[in-house]
């Protein structure tokens, strides 16, 4: 624990012995409390004594009387082997993987549709774990992990980072939203081709769903000229009302389509008809975090609550009728 001397090195043994002397005023009730002889644990104590260079106990032949140092000696004492109490007790709860909290760190275009679709059944299937939730931009997520300040993050774009590991959970295919009185309405189909005609309404830089709808629409780089090239929104919902106002479309994830915005906006989305129109969702994690089966069991039940409007990784899609989603 700590050295008092160059020879001599205090353990927690020797604390268990000046709180039961302590307390029990005998040397010899205190022994059988710590069951160890009577020589021992004298003999220990008045090592210590020596190591200290103070007197902890002052001994008579009626009497064991502690001494004014022993009384503030006793009292850290104390304190020590409380904290020992609750390192042991932290362990026996952490011997169940699932057992405390899991800080999961969330991207802004997925957490608002995701997390309340798991919240409630986290809780009743895993009452012992504690969900910590936050949520920013996948840079920022990134380099919490990497600093150990969240355990695993919900992110849509590959991670190439050698000390992360990915749990790939599902394919979000992405719909084109648009204003009701928009040529697109009387489409059934809206292929790529449709999409390059238009005003394509992005997020803010930083946001991946910008970059993963440039990619979809075959965009090397963002509109610089016209009155679109310095719309920039901040979120989701923002993007939105722009769409609703006429100033173009966007595209949003499947999850998206659960959202408020969907009554009383005055927008429009349908599936595209477009391959590999979609992103994929993952749980990226450190090598070297060792509470797997705590991240297996949140990855199971985030699978078993998502919609049917994504695909599982490893589940085979099943074909979907066209349709549109109007408000």
């Amino acid at each position: 624990m700590t050295t008092t001397n160059g020879d001599g090195v205090m353990n927690l043994r020797d604390l268990k012995y000046i709180i039961a002397v302590a307390e029990s005023r005998h040397f010899g009730k205190a022994a059988e409390r710590c069951f160890v002889s009577q020589p021992t644990l004298s003999g220990q104590i008045k090592k210590l004594e020596d190591q200290l260079g103070i007197a902890i106990f002052e001994r008579t032949n009626r009497s064991v009387e502690i001494t004014p140092v022993g009384e503030e000696i006793l009292a850290h004492a104390r304190r020590i082997m409380e904290q020992v109490d609750g390192i042991e007790q932290v362990a026996r709860v952490y011997q169940d993987p699932l057992a405390g909290p899991l800080r999961i760190g969330v991207i802004p275009t997925l957490s608002p549709y995701l997390i309340p679709l798991i919240l409630a059944p986290l809780k009743k299937q895993l009452p012992q774990m504690k969900l910590v939730l936050s949520e920013e931009l996948t840079d920022k997520l990134l380099e919490r992990l990497h600093d150990h300040e969240i355990d695993a993050a919900l992110l849509a774009t590959a991670v190439e980072e050698q000390e992360f590991e990915a749990l790939p959970l599902f394919d979000e295919p992405f719909w084109v939203a648009y204003s009701r009185d928009h040529a697109f309405y009387e489409k059934d189909r809206i292929r790529l081709r449709d999409l390059t005609k238009e005003n394509l309404l992005l997020l803010a830089e930083g946001h991946c769903l910008a970059d993963q709808a440039m990619d979809v629409c075959r965009m090397e780089e963002r509109q610089t000229r016209g009155e679109m090239a310095d719309l920039r929104a901040s979120s989701l919902e923002t993007l939105i009302q722009l769409v609703g106002a006429g100033y173009g479309v966007t595209l949003v994830p499947a999850l998206a389509m659960r959202g408020s915005w969907t009554a009383g906006s005055g927008v429009v989305a349908q599936p595209l008809a477009i391959a590999k129109a979609s992103r994929r969702v993952a749980l990226v994690f450190r090598h070297s975090f060792p509470r797997r089966g705590a991240l297996q069991a949140f990855a199971g039940i985030v699978l078993d609550h998502v919609p049917n409007t994504v695909a599982q990784v490893g589940k085979r899609k099943r074909a979907k009728k066209k349709t549109h989603r109007k408000s």
